[in-house]
């Protein structure tokens, strides 16, 4: 697929994600709910080529009602319950199939459930964040104004690591991922590191450069753990991309691996060390 592909779908992915974002609340959370649909479809596909049986349809619902409660009643016990009852009602599932499910089985549903419910269960209870010391000299609402901010990290991230990386990358970062290099993910790091100084000063924060600044290290960190784990899992099905959704990009898992441990990051950065810097 041409460059230009790529970044056209690289931008109307952006434009999209822009707009839920300002919109939030049901719309947010019904969106983000279809995307999860189909990088749950895409990775147990990718399951399935190793053998394994996952539990998909129970998985699937389990995943989608952790969005919807979360949306509901974001941080309240009900949320929490999803994900233990969740569990139980997949082994059980699991246990009455004529063939029994495996271990495999097991840890593929259990991890679903985690990976593409529990995680991006996070970036509802961000969007949803209403507490006005989280952007005290931002005009926006507190929630859009962190999650616009986490969103741009990760962008910042991505983009100083491919620009970088492809032009002066020479050193292989890992052997799951072979075009990542030492040298893209070192300027994707200095770059998030930069945007997030930024933004913590612009969001009033205390120390704001200084905890912006932190805070982009973890992003640009947990955002590479996410699309190297995704790398992982397809270089173990033996496949080059996680479908063909989206043009230049592969599936849509291919363009939200970044996206997936990077919520929890933030929504807990900026809810339990900011109130004590604060």
């Amino acid at each position: 697929m041409s460059g230009s592909s790529r970044w056209l779908s690289g931008l109307a992915a952006a434009a999209f994600g822009l707009l839920i974002v300002g919109l939030g609340g049901w719309w947010f959370t019904l969106s983000l709910g279809v995307i999860v649909h189909l990088a749950l479809l895409e990775f147990f596909r990718l399951a399935q080529f190793k053998g394994i049986r996952p539990a998909s349809k129970t998985t699937l619902v389990a995943c989608q009602l952790l969005l919807i409660i979360t949306q509901l009643a974001p941080g309240s016990p009900w949320a929490a319950a999803v994900l233990p009852v969740a569990g139980s009602v997949i082994c059980g599932w699991l246990l009455l199939q004529p063939v029994t499910g495996t271990i495999a089985d097991i840890a593929a549903s259990i991890f679903g459930l985690f990976y593409l419910g529990f995680l991006p269960s996070h970036w509802v209870r961000l969007r949803d964040l209403s507490d006005a010391w989280a952007a005290p000299q931002w005009p926006l609402h507190p929630g859009l104004s962190i999650t616009l901010l986490a969103f741009v990290l990760i962008w910042a991230a991505d983009c100083g690591s491919y620009l970088w990386g492809s032009r002066f990358g020479r050193t292989r970062l890992s052997e799951v991922s072979p075009g990542k290099t030492v040298e893209g993910a070192l300027a994707g790091v200095v770059a998030t590191v930069i945007t997030g100084a930024v933004g913590g000063w612009l969001l009033g924060w205390p120390l704001g450069p200084l905890l912006g600044a932190g805070l982009g290290g973890l992003v640009a960190l947990f955002a590479l753990v996410g699309d190297l784990t995704e790398s992982m899992m397809k270089r173990d099905a033996g496949v080059k991309d996680s479908g063909a959704l989206i043009p230049g990009h592969g599936g849509i898992l291919d363009r939200v691996d970044s996206y997936l441990f990077t919520p929890a990051v933030v929504f807990y950065a900026v809810t339990l060390v900011l109130p004590l810097v604060g």
